[in-house]
């Protein structure tokens, strides 16, 4: 295992708030005592690590996630000799934790937490965010994940699930994104012009459509992709007539949806004419 600690951010939406992704890989170092401002999450994805907080000492093994509150001094460095230790951290602003839950700040009594499936959720989310830091994704699907834990390990108390209104909730944040197709607008900014909290806003929009609406957008690009594939365009310039960030990402969401890349689907509808 390489010494190796590389950072990514990611914006929460067009223009909104940066978060810091951190993917870590340790065979010796010792953090120094620090605090962050953040709320510090990390799924530890490999050996161990010794935490030294709160007066004691929080040992990871792979599949734990660590919170550390907000201003808590803490320090890190490997659990043994010879494994070192791997893990993957978000530093979430506070308020990001707070959207879905009542009784002011989550506090976390417990720093190591036990959850294979919010655990599971987390590295998927980092992993994909690290690689493609798209704003309306991280927005989708980084506030959803944070007040799930929160909900399930903190002390705060959630928030009501019922969102009056729903259905038309999610289809007018559905038109505008597909109206808004190349540079869409924050789900900050929606909600707030709604009435909402982002977290409503989500909720609202997952249990109308079945997905969050990064993967809605996604969707309907597509679509809009293929139209404009079978009139002859290249893929490259497809990809940023609807939206996608390079011809890469065009390419990853159109195998997803459609089970083939954007040339080959150009080239078998261009043959058939």
């Amino acid at each position: 295992m390489t010494e190796q600690a590389l950072w990514t951010r990611a914006r929460l939406g067009s223009g909104g708030p940066p978060l810091d992704l951190l993917t870590a890989n340790f065979r010796r170092h010792t953090y120094a005592p620090h605090a962050h401002d953040e709320y510090t999450i990390g799924v530890c994805v490999g050996g161990s690590e010794v935490i030294d907080y709160r007066g004691g000492h929080i040992r990871t093994g792979p599949g734990t996630i660590v919170v550390l509150d907000p201003g808590e001094m803490h320090t890190g460095g490997p659990g043994n000799a010879t494994d070192g230790y791997a893990y993957r951290a978000l530093y979430a602003e506070p308020s990001l934790l707070a959207d879905g839950t009542l009784g002011g700040l989550p506090h976390f009594r417990e720093p190591l937490l036990d959850d294979p499936e919010l655990a599971a959720a987390l590295r998927r989310a980092h992993t994909r965010l690290s690689t493609c830091p798209d704003p309306l994704e991280a927005e989708s699907v980084l506030p959803w994940l944070l007040t799930a834990l929160a909900r399930r390990h903190s002390t705060a108390r959630s928030a009501s699930d019922e969102i009056p209104g729903a259905a038309a909730i999610a289809r007018t944040v559905r038109d505008r994104l597909a109206d808004e197709l190349t540079d869409p607008p924050s789900l900050a900014l929606l909600a707030a012009d709604l009435g909402l909290s982002r977290y409503q806003l989500l909720r609202a929009f997952r249990t109308t459509m079945g997905i969050p609406p990064y993967a809605w957008l996604a969707q309907h690009r597509v679509s809009r992709a293929r139209t404009l594939l079978a009139a002859g365009l290249r893929p490259a310039e497809v990809a940023g007539l609807v939206g996608f960030a390079d011809q890469a990402h065009l390419t990853r969401w159109f195998r997803r949806v459609l089970g083939a890349t954007p040339a080959a689907y150009r080239n078998s509808v261009q043959d058939a004419r």
